[in-house]
């Protein structure tokens, strides 16, 4: 086991009721990242060691964790009591031998992946921010891109939890919990702790290209999914094409340079944001130029605000089969979704093992709606598309803006009773309860 120096210096324990003496009490002050929810838990509570975690959730009742604020609904909001993961943000050791790396719950993914691969080391995937922490993402099945690679949870082998009593579990892929706990909403307790597996380092180049057809993507889809190590596309909606078509290959496999036409879209001749109106600064190196892992396979930097700021964002998964179909479905939504739209975002995911994803046992394709915060429209607008893609089997990301009938929601997950007992058998006083949980699980 190998370790590197953490992020930030730990603090000498505090005493348990000095720390719920500093909690912030916040009323309707605290937003998420977006800006478009307003935290509603009375209390908000930021300790520096697993051990004043466990004390507070063994003293406290209604509580949730709170990583990176990226979500845009309600699930890691609470009625009283909120346990911030911010400082509890170090790499606790990468073991060469094992190829896995242990990192603390509120470790955000752009604070240690330069540093990995300066030990040689990568993920197999990255979401398109850097800015998220480990444990909410891999919590809501947060995912990349690519055909054949699964979503962030999928690089989990262990974790470490709260449990209600204040008590530490330790769950690995030999527990038959384990895959109900680590795409776990927030359900079963707090999670401290996260080990990764992770791979030798690769190089990666991005290519981008402009005016995709709708046609050339009917005919050609697989294809083009399949044309990179990671591939997005990006749409407006308007004049039946597909704007950008952002082809992340390693350099390994990129042996071919790729063509200026790539199925009729032209080569980008400069580096460009997906809002093309907006600067691309921000955004990771394109134009082909290869660079380390960490850096090509989020669209954005970590040194920059991501993607728009204020902004609302929803995304829906339909199994990969059904893509097409569903794609030209939304088409037809076009007039009434571009002028609340900055622009969507198309990516498949590979199927996976854990029972509250959406790609539970099922290659996968989201279709991703970053919109302009215009909260009326848009609210008014997501039941239109989740009625579309409801002939095309269509599940929410758990994590961001959806309306979805909650009876209907749960016919979707093959697991769902199965996880519906378990939470009942980790947490029996539903001290993790929330208005989410309530609304969608319980």
């Amino acid at each position: 086991m190998e370790l590197w120096l953490p992020i930030c210096l730990v603090p000498h324990k505090k005493e348990i009721n000095q720390i719920m003496e500093e909690s912030e009490t916040i009323g309707s002050k605290r937003k998420n990242w977006a800006g478009n929810y307003t935290f509603k838990a009375k209390n908000l509570y930021e300790p520096s060691t697993v051990a004043e975690i466990q004390d507070l959730v063994k003293r406290l009742d209604q509580i949730k964790a709170l990583g990176s604020k990226h979500c845009f609904n309600d699930i890691a909001d609470s009625s009283k009591n909120q346990i911030s993961t911010k400082q509890l943000n170090k790499v606790l050791g990468l073991d060469k031998d094992k190829k896995t790396l242990t990192v603390e719950a509120g470790a955000r993914y752009g604070d240690f992946c330069k540093e990995l691969h300066a030990q040689g080391f990568a993920l197999h995937n990255l979401a398109s921010l850097p800015h998220i922490t480990v444990a909410g993402a891999c919590a809501t099945a947060t995912h990349g891109s690519g055909v054949e690679n699964g979503n962030l949870a999928t690089a989990v082998v262990a974790i470490e939890l709260v449990m209600p009593n204040g008590e530490l579990k330790n769950l690995d892929k030999s527990d038959p919990d384990f895959y109900a706990v680590v795409v776990g909403l927030g359900a079963f307790g707090i999670i401290t702790k996260l080990t990764l597996e992770v791979q030798e380092t690769f190089p990666v180049q991005q290519n981008v290209f402009l005016n995709l057809p709708l046609e050339s993507l009917e005919l050609h889809f697989d294809a083009i999914m399949s044309s990179g190590y990671s591939v997005s596309l990006f749409t407006d909606w308007r004049d039946k094409k597909i704007s950008e078509v952002w082809v992340k290959q390693k350099v390994a496999e990129a042996s071919v340079q790729m063509e200026a036409d790539f199925y009729g879209a032209t080569a980008a001749t400069k580096n460009i944001h997906p809002f093309l109106a907006q600067s691309a600064e921000c955004c990771s190196e394109q134009m082909g130029m290869p660079g380390p892992w960490y850096d090509r396979l989020p669209h954005f930097k970590m040194d920059f605000n991501p993607s728009a700021g204020e902004e609302l964002q929803s995304e829906f998964f339909v199994p990969r089969e059904n893509a097409v179909a569903a794609i030209l479905a939304i088409e037809k939504l076009n007039d009434q979704i571009f002028p609340h739209l900055f622009i969507s975002e198309i990516r498949a995911i590979a199927a996976d093992d854990f029972w509250m994803s959406p790609c539970y046992h099922q290659d996968s394709v989201a279709i991703h709606f970053t919109w302009k915060p215009h909260v009326k429209e848009v609210m008014e607008l997501i039941p239109k598309i989740e009625g579309t893609l409801a002939a095309f089997n269509g599940k929410p990301h758990w994590g961001k803006l959806f309306t979805m009938n909650p009876k209907a929601l749960k016919q979707q997950y093959e697991k769902y009773p199965d996880f519906l007992e378990l939470t009942k058998k980790y947490d029996r006083e539903r001290k993790f309860k929330n208005h989410f949980l309530s609304t969608n699980i319980y």
